[in-house]
């Protein structure tokens, strides 16, 4: 009862204080998971405003970066704004992550501890070729450039830079790699204006918490392909969801959304493939 008390007030403590980084929660153990999810729990009860949008989740990123500091800048900076961040300090850490986890972004320093930053984004480049690549790194010769790009890298930003820079060109991949460029996503009679955080349905402004606008993005950008409850979880509340013991709170949030979707005079896309996850497709 002590523990439950104890728990409750940190929540409590971390809601105050809302735009808090995840960093502190990201490094605790066990326990920490689950203070980190009633923490996450809680604030998805918020519904989106102008206030409130620097915390909503934009994408998940994998930093790849051996300097402690520039990382936690990064991190603080990219979680501030919404997005999903996980650290590793070289290559070997690196592909551990991408072998069990997805992103939409990595994050590559070059010079690394174990290794050339290029070895990584060669086979990146081959076995996760829909996972965006921005180069970071203070090699600013125009050859170290030009052998990044041409090697398959989405982007080059040499150190230092300004993380207002790093924020808006991760976008600017993000928006070429999953929405063909364009501002919004649009399938059938379902539009999600990106920038505003809105989502329309038969031109019908919908109510959703960020979970639910997340969920929506994640789904479209995925269109077709089979989505499991577990890569749900890790892409929208990161990669220490593989601690968790059960997934059913990503069926709540899918049911939710499929009624407001509904309720709206759309149509349920999202089909349940029993033992397997959701897909979503034309009916």
């Amino acid at each position: 009862m002590l523990f439950k008390v104890t728990i409750d007030s940190m929540v409590k403590n971390l809601i105050d204080n809302i735009n808090i980084s995840l960093i502190f929660l990201q490094s605790l153990t066990r326990y920490g998971f689950f203070i980190k999810r009633r923490f996450l729990d809680k604030l998805d009860k918020f519904k989106f405003s102008s206030k409130r949008e620097a915390i909503f989740i934009f994408m998940k990123v994998l930093i790849v970066e051996d300097n402690a500091a520039l990382t936690t800048i990064i991190t603080t900076y990219l979680e501030r704004s919404g997005f999903v961040c996980e650290q590793v300090t070289d290559l070997k850490q690196a592909l551990e992550k991408l072998y069990g986890f997805s992103y939409d972004i990595v994050l590559l320093d070059l010079t690394l501890p174990d290794g050339d930053g290029l070895t990584l984004l060669e086979q990146l480049k081959s076995k996760w070729s829909a996972t965006g690549v921005l180069i970071m790194s203070a090699k600013n010769a125009l050859d170290d450039r030009l052998k990044g790009l041409d090697m398959g890298a989405d982007d080059y930003l040499p150190k230092p830079f300004h993380m207002a820079e790093l924020n808006s060109r991760m976008k600017a991949i993000y928006r070429r790699r999953h929405q063909k460029g364009a501002v919004n996503l649009i399938f059938k009679e379902i539009m999600i204006k990106v920038e505003a955080k809105e989502v329309e349905v038969n031109n019908i402004v919908l109510d959703l918490t960020k979970k639910e606008f997340e969920l929506l993005r994640y789904f479209m950008v995925n269109k077709n392909r089979l989505l499991t409850k577990q890569a749900i979880a890790e892409h929208l509340w990161g990669d220490y969801m593989d601690m968790a013991d059960s997934f059913d709170f990503v069926y709540q949030h899918i049911k939710n959304l499929r009624k407001k979707i509904k309720d709206a005079g759309g149509q349920d896309y999202i089909s349940t493939v029993y033992g397997g996850g959701y897909k979503m497709m034309e009916s």
